[in-house]
């Protein structure tokens, strides 16, 4: 697998590339007040490297997780789309196929390839703009196969389904956990680094990565870096095992790759 910062994962299983949440664009609220710049510059320049993906899974609407410039830069090379329910209007609108595309309701399943994926529920919202909140679904995704039980939780705040989703599809190998644009004012909608580690624990992770961290600043509340910094203290109070790649490395999910890479970038 492969992580491009935020929540876009490029991943691997049973022979088949899946790409979530591909927002590779160079800002993820163009119509905000503020300013929201990708900390790294040209990254839609990967997808011309990536492979031809097999299927492309979108959690929700939200700027930060579905780019209109990336979609469009990805339609030649995706054959098929899994989306939140409400999100294939979307991309209607944006000249995608509709036979490509499959939404899925909350612990919808469907078999794709040998992988059973799941859609699993989170504590959020949707919508990109005043007229379109809660128009869509928005969650995490299961990925269940003889290889291995992987998980992306999606973003939202802590509470009682993950117990539920352990207890459903766990236990997993591995899981990409939100982590990262949390702040007081949202709590309810994010997790806080020791939430991520609980979470993890709760749903029966036995390994995870945090993600939604090292795009973009959309909480005024911590820096860049200190998503993944809390996260690995957390973890260790909480005897959680966890891998923390550099951006854009192809890893093994069964890596342990613990150094604090973020380091060199803050001393510079």
């Amino acid at each position: 697998m492969s992580w491009y910062g935020h929540s876009v994962v490029l991943l691997r299983m049973n022979g088949k590339t899946l790409l979530i949440d591909p927002m590779l664009g160079p800002d993820c609220t163009p119509i905000a007040p503020f300013p929201t710049k990708r900390f790294s510059k040209n990254t839609l320049q990967f997808i011309d490297e990536f492979p031809e993906i097999d299927l492309l899974l979108l959690t929700h609407d939200h700027y930060d997780h579905l780019d209109y410039v990336s979609i469009q830069e990805l339609k030649a090379k995706t054959k098929k789309y899994f989306v939140a329910k409400g999100v294939k209007r979307h991309l209607l609108s944006w000249g995608v196929d509709g036979a490509l595309i499959t939404e899925f309701d909350w612990w919808d399943k469907r078999s794709f390839e040998g992988i059973q994926i799941t859609f699993t529920p989170t504590r959020h919202f949707s919508g990109r703009g005043l007229s379109d909140r809660f128009k869509s679904l928005w969650g995490g995704w299961a990925f269940q196969s003889k290889v291995a039980n992987v998980w992306f939780s999606g973003d939202g705040g802590y509470g009682r389904h993950f117990k539920e989703i352990g207890d459903q599809l766990g236990p997993f190998d591995f899981a990409f956990m939100e982590c990262g644009q949390y702040c007081e004012d949202w709590a309810l909608l994010h997790l806080f680094p020791d939430e991520s580690v609980t979470a993890a624990i709760d749903a029966k992770v036995n390994k995870a990565m945090p993600v939604h961290w090292a795009g973009f600043a959309l909480s005024y509340q911590h820096d860049w870096y200190e998503p993944a910094a809390q996260f690995v203290k957390a973890a260790i109070h909480q005897s959680l095992a966890y891998t923390l790649p550099e951006l854009g490395k192809v890893t093994d999910l069964s890596s342990a790759e613990t150094k604090h890479w973020w380091d060199t970038y803050i001393t510079q």
